[in-house]
């Protein structure tokens, strides 16, 4: 006997360079990181519960990840740099440093 599948993978790559999970904004990233955390996909769905994906699609994409995890941590280390470079812009700004001020004076 001979057992053929195609699995299909719901996820999508937006115009923006992220990948999410197909028909949601729910982004690959979380999913990652919560099963890094050591998180089952049950659990993984509950945080991010959708009528758009199952529990198996959740299972489909860490094996995903899990079969792809060089290109996929190259991926999700790219969006980090990016992060914190967009991060460092906003906190270099005077009116976030203001507002930073402000709310220190509030809590003293």
């Amino acid at each position: 006997m001979i057992i053929q599948t195609i699995q299909k993978i719901p996820l999508t790559l937006w115009k923006d360079g992220t990948i999410r999970v197909k028909g949601t904004r729910l982004l690959i990233d979380m999913i990652v990181d919560a099963h890094q955390r050591g998180e089952c996909p049950e659990a993984i769905f509950e945080s991010f519960p959708s009528k758009d994906y199952t529990v198996a699609d959740i299972y489909s994409i860490i094996a995903y990840y899990l079969q792809n995890k060089s290109k996929i941590d190259k991926y999700l280390a790219k969006r980090e740099r990016e992060a914190e470079k967009f991060w460092g812009k906003i906190e270099s700004e005077p009116q976030y440093q203001a507002r930073i001020n402000e709310f220190k004076k509030l809590r003293k």
